[in-house]
């Protein structure tokens, strides 16, 4: 049983030099197998945000959607995907964005969000903050207004929410690169 985020970290996995040498991997896997440390989770990151009066949750494909469902739920928001390009059937509009060797493309219907509409950031991880900051980039290019980022896991060391502060992150969770 989880009681509070002490408890929680528990369930956070530290796999070492994964995906290469020198990175610390932080697994989420065996907090969605318990079912009450995802429930806590995704109350704890509905608490931090629930103040910003948001009407929409969006997250990037793949690891945000498995918080962004339920936090959807939990808020009683809508939820609008974001993916890679060829991934959406109906018309898009894109955001492209550098990364560390080249670029990448993110994507969300074009007609998702009302003009206007308060949009809160959701993903399981928060490194460098690039794929969060197109996320937020491109909901704005959509019309909608980003009022927060709401993650699971912060890398501190890696500074990502100082690209997002003006987005008021939120993090249960702090990992340094220990």
């Amino acid at each position: 049983m989880v009681r509070d985020i002490d408890d929680l970290r528990r369930y956070i996995r530290s796999i070492p030099d994964f995906p290469k040498p020198g990175i610390v991997f932080r697994d989420i896997t065996p907090l969605l197998a318990e079912p009450s440390a995802l429930r806590f989770a995704v109350q704890r990151m509905a608490d931090a945000v629930k103040d910003r009066n948001a009407q929409f949750l969006a997250a990037a494909e793949a690891r945000g959607f498995l918080f962004a469902a339920p936090l959807a739920l939990e808020l009683n928001v809508g939820l609008i995907p974001i993916r890679k390009p060829g991934k959406l059937p109906s018309v898009t509009i894109s955001h492209s964005y550098s990364l560390e060797y080249g670029t990448d493309t993110l994507q969300m219907h074009r007609d998702d969000l009302p003009r206007g509409a308060r949009v809160v950031i959701v993903d399981d991880l928060l490194a460098t903050g690039g794929t969060v900051e197109a996320c937020c980039r491109l909901v704005e290019k959509a019309g909608g207004e980003v009022v927060g980022c709401a993650f699971l896991i912060e890398l501190v060391d890696l500074k990502g929410a100082e690209k997002l502060t003006a987005y008021r992150p939120a993090s249960l969770l702090q990992f340094h690169g220990d």
